[in-house]
């Protein structure tokens, strides 16, 4: 997808509060559930989408070795596009929590170009104020710098018998540790082999019968799986110890 698609003819939601639940699946489990779930869904308004992210974080990486603790609070920040942005499209800010279980997002949506300038102290005028001084705060806090691109091809699915019901099913898991702008394309290295699906689920109350029965029948279960947590713990504390123990080899020379 060459340029960021369009968002901004869809209402902004700045605040989200919800339980969320991941599923990772192998490709024989994704291709043997979905044969099973497909006769009760179909594509919501956005189908697939190229999600592609930029997380932010301290140079100590702060935020995301916190994270990687698996604390009962934890907090990131990252611009978000949904597919290869220009200055002029639209992408969102986001301050991601986690409390207990429940996700909260905080979020502004405004051009690349604009996005970037607020991370320079430069407000929009036209988005939420609050939200804009939380994030200028974090970057305050932390010294924000682009640490890791995440993206990845997400299909999205609704039921027209639970209404409230969505299902999204993410692959194509790759990361980039260099050329950190959204705008230099959505190339990554894979993070997962290219069948690895993360469904995950998101519903105002209880999961529909159906849908549990069939995840019962297939004895699929929930698991944790967040794809910049596996890019850190995988990739950037290796190429950081191999890193340092470059650099103190070069001293001992």
């Amino acid at each position: 997808m060459n340029n960021g698609q369009q968002i901004d003819k869809y209402p902004v939601q700045k605040n989200f509060e919800r339980r969320e639940k991941k599923y990772p699946l192998s490709g024989e489990q994704y291709r043997d559930l979905f044969e099973s779930l497909k006769e009760h869904l179909i594509r919501d308004e956005f189908g697939r989408t190229s999600v592609l992210s930029l997380y932010f974080d301290s140079k100590d990486f702060e935020l995301l070795s916190r994270s990687a603790d698996k604390p009962v609070y934890k907090e990131k920040f990252r611009i978000r596009s949904y597919g290869i942005p220009d200055d002029r499209s639209m992408v969102f800010a986001e301050i991601k929590k986690k409390y207990d279980g429940v996700v909260y997002k905080r979020r502004v949506q405004g051009t690349y170009r604009q996005i970037l300038d607020l991370l320079d102290g430069k407000m929009i005028t036209d988005a939420d104020t609050q939200i804009q001084r939380e994030i200028l705060w974090m970057n305050e806090r932390y010294g924000l710098f682009p640490a890791a691109f995440i993206g990845y091809d997400r299909d999205a699915y609704t039921s027209p018998a639970d209404p409230g019901f969505r299902l999204t099913f993410d692959s194509g898991l790759r990361y980039r540790l260099d050329e950190l702008d959204l705008r230099k394309g959505d190339r990554g290295m894979p993070l997962r082999d290219p069948g690895f699906r993360i469904m995950e689920v998101k519903a105002p109350g209880n999961m529909p019968l159906w849908f549990t029965q069939i995840l019962s029948d297939k004895k699929i279960y929930s698991g944790s799986f967040s794809k910049i947590g596996t890019c850190y713990e995988e990739i950037i504390i290796p190429t950081l110890l191999t890193e340092r123990s470059g650099y103190r080899r070069e001293r001992d020379v």
